[in-house]
């Protein structure tokens, strides 16, 4: 018996003894005089027993039939043993004709250990790395698209490389939108400052992982360049295995925007240039000591070309007219011995940085003219990272092609009249010559 149960028992046998009355009784309980009544000509038969509800013990009148529980459980088990409760329950009501509700699904299915509740589920556990030993051993890196200009300018993407063993902000580079270009220059704006990091950690984005990547020749471009330059890429499984550069990123949201705020700094040129001022003063009140003196930073080799190496990439076959495609331009080479040598070869195509392109081939710089092909349409191809500067662009467009001026209904009426005053003059005309 519970509390409540126990306090009636008492109530009822006082009643039954006389030492209280039913009325009394009816109000401290909340029941009416006739339940009262009841409760003590059964006390009186059955004892304490016979206060306790009847309903405990006696199975619903809306409980699922054990054949048709059993039946819906092996079926679940059969074919649906991975699926979610709504789904089974939805995949049971068309394929198997039996219908039932999604709770009863997950009921069946808790009960068998098919489902787990979220209370029965296990969180995961993400703990704590050491850091590094040495400055420079492992510099985390990612991209933070957000409006930092606030309403003053549009959302763009902010760069940033962290130090790992120091949690030292080595560099801030804005950029339109997250793209390899956009880390090939803030890359290089590192090591010209920094020298080689032994490694990068970064996120499994199509900038730094290829879907093959096992594949050698389906290397991303940024990949190519940093096994290259002799550092190593390292894609963390998840955000909270480089959370160094994650609550960096939640911190520059709060801290930096307001900064540039205070600056009056709207423009992407303008913050890149500030950036440095930032990054000095951060790191003198967050950074922290490292565990080693040793800075695991190398210095470039003379045949290591920055330029070349943190730039665009492509190969076309080198036709027997010294012609090449490459987007939308034909390039022609200049005819001489080194190019003819080359014909049906792959020539390297170089976009710079600076957007200038190069031809190369087996050491060889090759001169050549460019002429425009017409632009065909098509879809545009985008990843996750350029989605949405593409779509802001797009929107961009549409809405300035609305600001041009529409005639107004006055140019309407006027250009009308016009038009039928030069009708009326001509039927005038021709009827005068007829």
């Amino acid at each position: 018996m519970n509390m409540d149960e126990i306090e009636r028992a008492n109530v009822i046998k006082a009643v039954a003894a006389g030492e209280l009355k039913p009325g009394i009784a009816a109000l401290r309980l909340g029941l009416g005089a006739r339940q009262i009544h009841r409760l003590v000509v059964r006390f009186k038969e059955l004892g304490v027993v016979g206060l306790v509800s009847r309903q405990r013990g006696r199975a619903s009148n809306h409980q699922l039939v054990p054949e048709l529980a059993r039946s819906a459980l092996n079926l679940i088990r059969k074919h649906y043993a991975d699926f979610g409760p709504t789904l089974a329950c939805e995949k049971l009501r068309e394929c198997h004709d039996l219908v039932l509700s999604t709770e009863t699904v997950r009921q069946l299915m808790t009960q068998s250990g098919l489902w787990k509740t979220r209370q029965g589920r296990q969180a995961k556990l993400h703990q704590p790395r050491m850091r590094r030993a040495c400055f420079g051993e492992l510099v985390q890196i990612d991209g933070s698209l957000h409006r930092w200009f606030e309403e003053r300018a549009d959302a763009c993407s902010l760069l940033v490389y962290v130090d790992d063993a120091t949690g030292r902000l080595l560099q801030l580079h804005f950029a339109p939108t997250e793209s390899t270009s956009a880390y090939f220059a803030a890359t290089r704006q590192y090591i010209e400052q920094h020298g080689k990091p032994q490694s990068f950690y970064a996120d499994k984005a199509a900038i730094f992982r290829s879907p093959s990547a096992a594949d050698r020749a389906s290397r991303t471009q940024f990949h190519r360049a940093l096994s290259e330059l002799d550092i190593e890429l390292i894609c963390a499984n998840s955000p909270q295995a480089k959370g160094r550069v994650e609550r960096m990123n939640r911190t520059l949201q709060d801290r930096f925007v307001k900064e540039l705020r205070l600056c009056k700094i709207s423009s992407i040129d303008e913050a890149n240039v500030w950036a440095s001022t930032y990054i000095e003063n951060y790191n003198k009140r967050f950074a922290k000591a490292p565990r080693s003196q040793f800075n695991a930073h190398c210095a470039l080799v003379p045949t290591e070309c920055l330029e070349r190496i943190l730039a665009w990439r492509e190969q076309r076959k080198l036709s027997p007219q010294l012609t090449l495609q490459h987007g939308q331009v034909t390039h022609v080479l200049k005819d001489c011995s080194e190019a003819r040598i080359h014909i049906g070869q792959r020539i390297t195509i170089h976009t710079l940085g600076s957007g200038e392109i190069e031809l190369r081939a087996a050491g060889v710089n090759f001169n050549y003219s460019t002429l425009m092909r017409p632009r065909p349409f098509g879809p545009i191809e985008v990843d996750s990272k350029t989605l949405g500067h593409i779509v802001d662009q797009l929107g961009a467009i549409k809405k300035r092609n609305r600001t041009y001026r529409q005639p107004s209904s006055a140019e309407n009426t006027a250009g009308t009249a016009a038009a039928k005053s030069v009708a009326a003059h001509k039927i005038k005309r021709l009827a005068i010559s007829k």
